[in-house]
């Protein structure tokens, strides 16, 4: 069985919880099994690459992790504020709804 996520790629979100709450940021990718998402920016790690032809020299470089997916927040493209969502069903599909401005947020 698969999990959905209310959330999904290429959304901005707002950080509401951990080391960078505040922040905004756009998620580049989610997993839903994990019920987690890397959003750009936030959750840095420090990853250790090995020498390869692509990367020379090596080192240590500084990517983006996870974060829950409860800790982020959804920004409402109508509204611009962060906010919960709803879900409608239009048509077959299912659309999600801004609940403070009551506006589609899949266009």
């Amino acid at each position: 069985m698969a999990k959905s996520l209310m959330i999904r790629k290429g959304d901005k979100v707002h950080i509401i919880a951990g080391k960078d709450k505040g922040k905004d940021g756009k998620i580049l990718h989610a997993y839903p099994y994990k019920e987690r998402v890397m959003v750009e920016g936030v959750s840095m790690i420090k990853k250790h690459t090995r020498p390869t032809q692509k990367v020379p020299q090596g080192g240590i470089v500084t990517v983006e992790g996870t974060i829950h997916v409860s800790n982020v927040m959804l920004v409402c493209p109508n509204c611009a504020q962060p906010t919960r969502i709803a879900k409608r069903r239009e048509g077959g599909t299912r659309v999600r709804v801004c609940k403070k401005c009551g506006k589609d947020i899949d266009k």
